[in-house]
C-alpha cells in the first residue's frame, strides 16, 4: 500500500460539497489502495508541488503561471450546473439587489472586491470582462482582497464592496445548499467562458499513469450516484494545459487593451 497527499480544497462548502468530496477522495484511494498523507498544516502552494502529490485541484491561471511545468493535468470536471457545464465555467458578476445600478458599465467608480490577484474566476475573467471599459486603466475607484468567493459575497451583502466576480459553481453551489448567502444580490453580467479547475497531480506521473487515475475518478464518482448529485459532476474529462492557454489569451487581450492590472 502506497501513501499520498490527496486533498481536494477548492469547492469546501457548504458542508454537503465538502462531505461528498471526501466520500468521492475516500473511495478513489481505496481503489487505488493508497493511504492518505497528513495535509492539513501544508498550503496550497505546498500541496500542489509535493512529490507525495496523488490528487488535488487548483486553479486554472496559476496552472498558467506558478504552476507551469511543474504538475500534470489529470483532467477537468464536466459540472452541470447553471452557468457551468460541458467542462467549462464562468465568473458572475454580482452586486446587492438593491444597488440602482443594473448594467455594468453604470459600476464604473464603484467598489470592487476580488477573492486574490492569483484567482482566474475572482481576478483574470473579470480584468477581461472589465478590459473594454477602463478609463485609463481603471474601472473601479478601489479593490479590495476578500480572501476567498465566500467572503466577497460577504462583503457585498455588508455594503463593503459594490461589484464581486463570483465562480459559477461556487455561486450554484451556495444557491443550493447555503440560500442565505446569496440572497439579497443580482447577477449584473457573466464574463467570458473558462475551462473548469483542473485536478493535477505530481510532475513525475506518466501519461499512463494519468488515464489510470482519471478513469478511477470516473469509476468512483459512478459507484456514488448521490455524491454526483450533490456536486452537479458528470465526469472527469480529459484535459491538458493547452485547454488552458485561453485563460492566457484573456489576460493578454485585457493587456492589449491597456488593462493588465485590475484597479
Amino acid at each position: 500500500m502506497t501513501s499520498h497527499i490527496a486533498e481536494l480544497l477548492m469547492y469546501v462548502a457548504p458542508e454537503p460539497i465538502r462531505q461528498a468530496n471526501e466520500r468521492w477522495l475516500a473511495l478513489i484511494l481505496e481503489r487505488l489502495n493508497s493511504t492518505r498523507l497528513e495535509a492539513q498544516n501544508l498550503s496550497l502552494p505546498d500541496i500542489w508541488l509535493s512529490p507525495d502529490l496523488l490528487l488535488t485541484q487548483t486553479c486554472g491561471y496559476p496552472l498558467m503561471t506558478a504552476l507551469r511545468g511543474q504538475v500534470r493535468v489529470v483532467g477537468r470536471p464536466r459540472y452541470e450546473l447553471p452557468d457551468a457545464n460541458g467542462g467549462n465555467h464562468c465568473s458572475l458578476l454580482i452586486s446587492r439587489a438593491d444597488d440602482a445600478r443594473r448594467t455594468l458599465p453604470a459600476f464604473f467608480d464603484s467598489r470592487g472586491v476580488i477573492n486574490g490577484e492569483d484567482s482566474n474566476s475572482g481576478m483574470n475573467l473579470l480584468r477581461h470582462r472589465l478590459a473594454p471599459l477602463h478609463r485609463e486603466g481603471r474601472f473601479f475607484a478601489s479593490v479590495g482582497i476578500s480572501g476567498s468567493h465566500r467572503e466577497s459575497l460577504r462583503w457585498l451583502r455588508d455594503d463593503l464592496a459594490d461589484l464581486a466576480a463570483i465562480d459559477s459553481v461556487t455561486f450554484a453551489y451556495l444557491a443550493r445548499h447555503a440560500e442565505e448567502e446569496v440572497t439579497g444580490l443580482r447577477v449584473i453580467a457573466r464574463s467570458a467562458f473558462s475551462p473548469t479547475l483542473p485536478y493535477i497531480t505530481a510532475v513525475t506521473a506518466s501519461d499512463q499513469q494519468l488515464e489510470a487515475l482519471r478513469r478511477v475518478m470516473n469509476s468512483a464518482l459512478h459507484e456514488l450516484p448521490e455524491v454526483a448529485e450533490v456536486l452537479g459532476l458528470q465526469e472527469i474529462l480529459p484535459a491538458s494545459d493547452g485547454d488552458y492557454q485561453v485563460l492566457l489569451d484573456y489576460q493578454q487581450e485585457a493587456e492589449s487593451l491597456g488593462y493588465g492590472r485590475l484597479r
